[in-house]
């Protein structure tokens, strides 16, 4: 049975305490043997196993609410890996492995990313990217999950779009804007505001609102505590570690666990409400942060 918005924010029992998301999945599948200009996603059909042990080490790690291996599962970047005709199977797959994953101990959004196509450049027209995110909520739906992300998204249009498809299927949707452009890194890289993003996801009918990607924690205080400041909807935050860097042409992030977990607390003082890892950060960072929050009860 779906999970209603009301479920999963009692899912605690507590309605004060902050729900532990995951953390980064690309280079934990890579670490798995994913090969640069693989899809991922593709994963969920030929090594389910694998991306299995994604979810599960997110699961033992303590997180309340773990994604799905379905990020790029719409049919705008299948069909660039010739797998457009597979929408259905590579989303089913991507919830009920997140769903066995889980085992009753956590709950399971359904991760979506962005199209990769620019609607501004009229190539496509907005109703035709509804269709494709159509398609997909309508096979995550098909898999019963508890929720439904749309994360990584830059367009506020293309996010409003998604949320319209989403909604479709009754699930909780949380939708979840990188803000990495502007003087402050405080704006999508489309210009849009969190008071914006606030503003626009709302009327889109999105249940929860936030943040992931493009920067580290420190970054994500002040665009929590502004979209904290004008909205009731519960607030998402899914933070890199740090910021990255490159040695020997490969990329590292340096910060650890540890003061991940640290700067986390500031960020639930900020606010939010949905706490995790995004680029960076692994099963180890999640596990530190749920001693932290453990830790303030």
């Amino acid at each position: 049975m779906n999970s209603t918005l009301s479920d999963i924010l009692d899912f605690l029992g507590n309605l004060g305490e902050p729900l532990l998301l995951d953390g980064g999945w690309g280079t934990q599948l890579q670490l798995r043997g994913l090969e640069t200009g693989q899809h991922p996603d593709l994963w969920n059909l030929t090594n389910p196993d694998k991306v299995k042990e994604v979810a599960l080490a997110y699961v033992n790690a303590g997180s309340n609410i773990i994604l799905t291996n379905t990020f790029g599962s719409a049919r705008f970047m299948l069909q660039k890996h010739n797998a457009a005709d597979m929408v259905k199977e590579i989303n089913r797959a991507g919830v009920e492995i997140s769903k066995q994953a889980a085992a009753g101990k956590a709950k399971v959004f359904a991760s979506m990313g962005p199209s990769g196509i620019v609607l501004m450049m009229g190539a496509v027209s907005e109703d035709e990217i509804y269709a494709g995110f159509l398609e997909q909520t309508s096979a995550i739906a098909e898999a019963e999950p508890d929720g439904i992300v749309i994360e990584t998204m830059s367009d506020i249009v293309e996010a409003s779009i998604a949320v319209k498809a989403a909604k479709t299927t009754g699930l909780p949707v949380a939708v979840s804007m990188v803000f990495d452009s502007g003087k402050n890194k405080d704006r999508t890289m489309m210009g849009v505001t969190p008071e914006q993003a606030v503003e626009k996801l709302t009327a889109a009918g999105a249940d929860i609102i936030g943040a992931n990607c493009g920067q580290g924690v420190d970054g994500f205080i002040p665009i929590c505590q502004r979209m904290k400041a004008v909205t009731k909807v519960p607030i998402w935050m899914k933070a890199n570690a740090g910021l990255p860097e490159v040695k020997d042409g490969k990329t590292f992030y340096s910060q650890t666990a540890e003061d991940f977990a640290e700067k986390a607390m500031q960020l639930l003082e900020a606010g939010a409400d949905f706490i995790g890892g995004c680029c960076g950060t692994t099963p180890e960072f999640i596990a530190a942060v749920r001693k932290r929050i453990d830790e303030r009860q």
